[in-house]
């Protein structure tokens, strides 16, 4: 428990911060992410260029969800807990997964002059899928906390 009123505010205003990162960022990412595949079918480039600028301009962005996390987390004196373990490395899990596959396949399938094979875009699909799932988990144990008695 946070003895210290200003530090319950602080925790408070980091939690807020984390909170809102997540929705600003993480929400654009997964939509757009999911969008891509069917914009490939579509073959519209336009649609393409928008949803692939998304998910790169936002997964930037996203970088302050873990930044408030942390900062959230050392203040509750949780790090530890297995709960946000489990979260860490979930999150880690996605944001490679993002990094080194949904954004770099999404770069070679607009550099492609000719049309993209079926099987590129539904392993896309797939990809993008348990991206969204891993997300969905963290939110999950982040609104679940086992154990938690912070009472933030």
């Amino acid at each position: 428990m946070i003895a210290d009123p200003s530090l319950a505010d602080m925790t408070k205003a980091f939690l807020a911060l984390h909170i809102i990162a997540a929705i600003i960022a993480i929400g654009p990412v997964t939509v757009a992410a999911s969008m891509f595949p069917a914009a490939v079918r579509a073959d519209d480039a336009a649609r393409l260029g928008l949803l692939a600028r998304i998910c790169r301009v936002y997964a930037v962005v996203g970088v302050a969800v873990p930044v408030f996390g942390f900062a959230t987390a050392a203040s509750l004196h949780v790090l530890g807990s297995p709960w946000l373990v489990a979260s860490i490395i979930l999150t880690t899990l996605a944001a490679v997964l993002l990094g080194a596959v949904i954004l770099p396949a999404q770069d070679r399938i607009r550099a492609a002059s000719d049309a993209v094979e079926r099987k590129t875009v539904s392993r896309l699909a797939m990809c993008t899928g348990l991206f969204n799932l891993l997300w969905a988990s963290v939110t999950v144990l982040m609104i679940l906390r086992p154990g938690s008695t912070t009472g933030v």
